[in-house]
């Protein structure tokens, strides 16, 4: 069972992955989180040095939900292009089309935010985006490997572009709402890896 300061820092850092997901990371006065948390300053300031502290807690808090809805039933994917498949459904159906946060992608949310105001925070995160990458590509290179796909396929910029595709169905989903748009994402990744299939 968890102390009730595990207990209280987990508030401070579920109120806040809220907060930076609706307001963003430079909107959210510490103020806010006090107020949502109820906490004092001393109190919070007792589990976290800084706002940024907090950040990053809410970063891995923000990686633990997205890795367990996106990869749920990947292990069970013998076939790499499965995998593939079911991480695409999954981030688009189930994450993203799921609203877990309420201001949309937190990470697509905080890279635009971050990018150009702190290198650091920003770096954090686009890390995440490649290390992504990095095992879609892993997969295709599998799938390659088994003789499944057409031959002398770049497996990097396949990936990168399920990654680019997947974000951007991210940025106009949490414009609009509307999630034909991330059935349509999905339906054409589905026809582009049809097209990859030897």
């Amino acid at each position: 069972m968890a102390s009730k300061g595990q207990r209280t820092r987990q508030r401070i850092v579920d109120q806040a992955l809220q907060l930076f997901s609706v307001k963003g990371y430079y909107h959210t006065a510490i103020n806010d989180i006090l107020q949502a948390t109820q906490l004092t300053k001393g109190g919070l300031y007792g589990h976290f040095p800084s706002k940024e502290a907090i950040w990053f807690a809410v970063y891995d808090q923000a990686l633990t939900v997205w890795h367990g809805i996106v990869f749920d039933g990947v292990r069970g994917c013998a076939d790499p292009m499965a995998r593939i498949r079911r991480i695409i459904a999954n981030h688009l159906q189930a994450y993203l089309g799921g609203d877990c946060f309420a201001g949309g992608c937190f990470f697509v949310n905080m890279l635009v935010e971050l990018s150009g105001q702190s290198h650091h925070m920003s770096r954090h995160i686009l890390v995440g985006f490649v290390q992504f990458s990095k095992l879609i590509r892993g997969w295709l290179e599998a799938a390659g490997a088994q003789g499944c796909l057409v031959p002398h396929l770049n497996h990097r910029e396949v990936a990168n572009f399920i990654l680019v595709a997947m974000n951007g169905a991210a940025t106009l989903y949490m414009a609009s709402r509307d999630k034909s748009v991330l059935d349509l994402t999905q339906r054409q990744l589905e026809d582009y890896l049809d097209r990859l299939l030897g």
